[in-house]
């Protein structure tokens, strides 16, 4: 077996990828042989004799797959857990969650002539306080007490 170690290394920085990334024709080992200059070098890359080992990636199949499942809802048991119910949803982003959209529905009343200034200003001063569980929760104890105005 003859050395190609100095084609090899001239392939690599010809192909601009690494030493052990160069595969060689085991059939045309002769020809490579002969080859000293990188000239002779760039001509058997053109013939086909030396190329450049793919890349090889990760596949992300299965972690699609998986994903999926999750966003579906399986595989999200006890097992799977690491840390509290407040670490996985805190309590304060379930907080903003929701008066974020108490606030943004409140301003949407106030703007469509459903509520008057001083009942908005009540309720979302009840809002803050934490009386209302949800938009439909606040919706609901708004037509409870008459504060909606609707158009005639």
């Amino acid at each position: 077996m003859t050395d190609l170690s100095n084609q090899k290394r001239i392939a690599s920085e010809i192909m601009d990828c690494g030493y052990h990334k160069v595969w060689m024709d085991p059939l045309a080992s002769s020809e490579i042989a002969v080859a000293i200059t990188r000239a002779d070098v760039r001509e058997l890359i053109d013939a086909g004799s030396i190329k450049a080992v793919p890349v090889k990636g990760i596949s992300r199949g299965r972690a699609r797959i998986r994903d999926a499942k999750r966003k579906y809802g399986h595989r999200k048991g006890h097992g799977k857990r690491k840390g509290r119910q407040g670490a996985r949803n805190p309590r304060k982003e379930q907080w903003m969650k929701k008066i974020r959209a108490l606030r943004k529905e409140l301003k949407q009343m106030r703007e469509d002539g459903s509520l008057d200034r001083s009942t908005y200003c009540k309720v979302y001063r009840k809002a803050k306080g934490g009386e209302y569980r949800s938009v439909a929760h606040l919706k609901a104890h708004l037509e409870s007490e008459k504060l909606i105005k609707h158009e005639e």
